[in-house]
């Protein structure tokens, strides 16, 4: 049962949403390190991400004389959005006050709330980069959060609750079982997020090529802090989906008591466990190439067709029997 008077249990859950800040530079370092090293590079600093953002919140933010309030607001905006939709996804422990926050439709709502902020800043100024980048987005999202929700549902369907905690707290309490809706809905939770995270074979983070861009066209005019916060916004997405793909399907390691050895044990396996995805992101970067841009409908598809056979195997091999 969750206290929500604990005071304990309010400091656990900001400094949940304080790791998910602080860890998510990291992470994105972490991948460009191994990518480096499959490359024969030497490659950068685990602290660089930090670096970068601490010199871009030193530079002053320069805008177009064209921009509106709304290109001005949506970096805190879309920070703040996505920053809130982290800390709904439990890390460390799961018996936390704010597991009464911690549903599904939430978490889409937020990133949603990110991405239509995001898109609009794209179009403000009224380049055409930040236009071509925005429609592309919209894309993306449309095809992509269908599967997304079709994945969760098929897990939120075995626990009979949209909650995440709760559909952690259900998967622990079954043990490891081999289920084919929970494999199926992992590997179209794991297209989505490849999409969603702006990563290859979909979009390449690390280009400005006008022909490929998508989350870069749309923050091309953007300096200073206000790219500090576009920026930083996009690695805490990118750890968002890490942590829930890692928690949600392989939750064993999670706190379900707020002792010290529970929290300890919950933050070293949820780190060994971003690690290993990190490098399994970097293998694929590294052996998978871009995929052109009319091709992305039909990888999203993909994803929304094992999604979908994820909630079908689970009608019919759970419910059925």
């Amino acid at each position: 049962m969750v206290d929500f008077l604990n005071p304990t249990g309010w400091a656990l859950a900001l400094l949940q949403m304080l790791l998910f800040s602080a860890g998510a530079p990291l992470l994105i370092a972490w991948v460009k390190r191994i990518k480096s090293r499959l490359q024969n590079r030497r490659g950068p600093s685990l602290l660089q991400p930090y670096q970068d953002l601490r010199k871009l919140f030193g530079k002053e933010a320069v805008m177009a004389h064209t921009a509106s309030p709304v290109f001005r607001a949506a970096p805190y905006i879309v920070f703040g959005a996505t920053l809130v939709a982290a800390s709904v996804i439990p890390l460390l422990a799961i018996e936390l006050p704010t597991t009464a926050i911690a549903d599904v439709i939430v978490l889409v709502g937020f990133l949603a709330l990110a991405r239509f902020f995001l898109a609009l800043a794209g179009m403000d100024v009224g380049t055409s980069f930040g236009g071509m980048g925005a429609s592309r987005e919209m894309l993306i999202s449309a095809l992509a959060e269908p599967a997304m929700l079709m994945a969760i549902f098929t897990l939120t369907m075995s626990a009979h609750s949209t909650n995440l905690s709760s559909v952690i707290e259900h998967v622990l309490d079954a043990g490891l079982l081999l289920r084919p809706s929970f494999l199926f809905a992992l590997l179209g939770l794991l297209l989505v997020a490849v999409a969603e995270t702006g990563r290859i074979p979909v979009d390449n983070p690390a280009t400005h090529l006008e022909l490929t861009m998508v989350h870069e066209a749309m923050i091309l005019e953007y300096s200073g802090r206000h790219l500090a916060l576009m920026e930083w916004a996009a690695q805490i997405k990118l750890m968002l989906y890490g942590v829930l793909l890692s928690n949600i399907f392989l939750p064993w390691g999670i706190a379900s008591r707020l002792d010290a050895g529970s929290l300890l044990l919950g933050l070293v396996v949820i780190v060994a466990k971003l690690a290993v995805l990190g490098v399994i992101l970097a293998v694929s970067e590294t052996v998978v190439a871009k995929m052109r841009l009319f091709r992305v409908p039909a990888f999203l598809n993909l994803a929304f067709m094992l999604s979908l056979l994820g909630m079908l195997s689970h009608v019919i091999l759970e419910v059925g029997a």
